[in-house]
């Protein structure tokens, strides 16, 4: 089954970003269209194909130029950002491996100096001991919650991506010239 993303535009410049200037296949996708294109995107079962469909009001020369134009662009954008998210993800990864040194460094620095305070209880060693402890898990928090929680969302983006840079494309035209 096909996931089926319709826009709607008047003209064809009004997919990309205006303020790019970069050559015509290279360009960004307007902000809004790629809004639009990823959260009809995530609206599909992922197992099901993608298929964008672009509606133009006002034909433009040539159609077969503009199909290829839409289909390279789209497929050239979220292949980009695709690789821009993998990049995040690494980034997020090396952060995460570096924390996670540093804290397991930290909480056994901790461990041990607890370690060193066990006279009887109810002193302010037994304080300083429960604190340290403490003190010691909470620097583990940060690379927990990376390795647990915040790989996720860039991966799951990442696959969406590249699904969208590979979709086929079809530019329709009404019939005014």
């Amino acid at each position: 089954m096909t996931g089926l993303i319709e826009v709607k535009l008047t003209e064809l410049n009004q997919l990309f970003n205006s303020m790019d200037p970069s050559p015509f296949h290279e360009r960004d996708l307007d902000r809004n269209a790629e809004e639009f294109i990823v959260s009809w995107a995530q609206e599909h079962p992922k197992q099901h194909d993608l298929k964008l469909l672009v509606h133009l009001s006002k034909r433009p020369a040539d159609i077969a130029d503009a199909q290829q134009l839409v289909t390279d662009s789209v497929a050239h954008y979220f292949e980009y950002r695709a690789n821009m998210t993998m990049h995040e993800l690494k980034r997020l990864m090396r952060e995460g491996r570096a924390s996670l040194i540093i804290g397991l460094l930290f909480l056994g620095i901790c461990q041990i100096t607890a370690t060193l305070l066990t006279p009887p209880a109810g002193s302010w060693q037994t304080v300083a001991r429960e604190g340290l402890t403490i003190i010691g898990w909470v620097a583990m928090w940060k690379p927990l919650d990376i390795y647990l929680y915040r790989w996720w969302p860039p991966l799951s983006r990442r696959r969406l991506y590249q699904r969208l840079s590979r979709m086929p494309v079809e530019v329709r035209c009404s019939l005014t010239p």
